[in-house]
């Protein structure tokens, strides 16, 4: 079998483990070929100051099988960056998967790729989902079709884990879990806001507030400009 060639987007901001989740888990399949996409050839700087650096840029990329965009702070400025929409929608056209976590599945729906289509994302954006043309489901994971999505940030391992099964069969996956001892047992059952303490809770969404307007302003805006046009 072929291998596929997976593109994963970077961009500055990007959640590192949205990527690198989901890249441990491509890394160690036989089945792909992993292809790290950035804008430019400069040091993508992520949250929290890691620097990456991406094997090729946009206007070099090769046709990819699969799309997969991550999510992150960065976002806000990838949903009005003509230039990687462009790429993500170019690069639709002979791609067979579109994928993403996380805030990931913003930038999909802004490209229009998720338009009529089952996703999720990470919990506190699924109103920011909403917006879009876009059949939301609050999942860990959502497969509808060639577009499968991941909610949150951890989510992003269980993604991988799952389309790998997709393609290179299920006990490929269950080595692979193996080999990362994938075995989740947190202290805490406040990862989700249907286990957290209702505190807890209202703390997140307090932190999270202004990211939330800013971002839906950015989206309004973008669909206003849709309509417009």
């Amino acid at each position: 079998m072929q291998k596929l060639k997976v593109g994963m987007l970077l961009f500055p901001g990007v959640t590192i483990l949205d990527f690198t989740g989901p890249y441990e888990v491509f890394a160690k399949a036989w089945c792909f070929e992993v292809v790290t996409i950035a804008e430019t050839t400069d040091p993508v700087i992520a949250e929290g100051g890691l620097q990456l650096l991406a094997n090729t840029t946009i206007a070099d990329a090769p046709q990819l099988d699969v799309l997969f965009v991550p999510g992150g702070r960065g976002i806000n400025d990838v949903l009005t960056n003509n230039n990687i929409i462009r790429f993500l929608q170019t690069q639709a056209a002979g791609a067979r998967y579109f994928t993403s976590v996380c805030t990931g599945a913003l930038v999909l729906a802004a490209a229009g790729l998720l338009d009529g289509y089952k996703a999720t994302t990470h919990w506190r954006s699924l109103d920011l989902l909403r917006m879009f043309d876009v059949e939301v489901v609050q999942e860990r994971i959502v497969k509808d079709r060639n577009r499968i999505t991941g909610g949150g940030v951890t989510a992003g391992i269980d993604f991988g884990l799952l389309f790998t099964a997709m393609i290179g069969g299920e006990e490929l996956a269950k080595v692979i879990q193996l080999q990362l001892e994938y075995n989740p047992q947190p202290p805490f059952h406040a990862g989700s806001p249907k286990t957290a303490e209702l505190p807890v809770l209202q703390r997140a969404r307090e932190l999270t507030q202004q990211m939330f307007e800013v971002r839906r302003g950015i989206i309004k805006k973008l669909l206003e400009t849709k309509v417009n046009s």
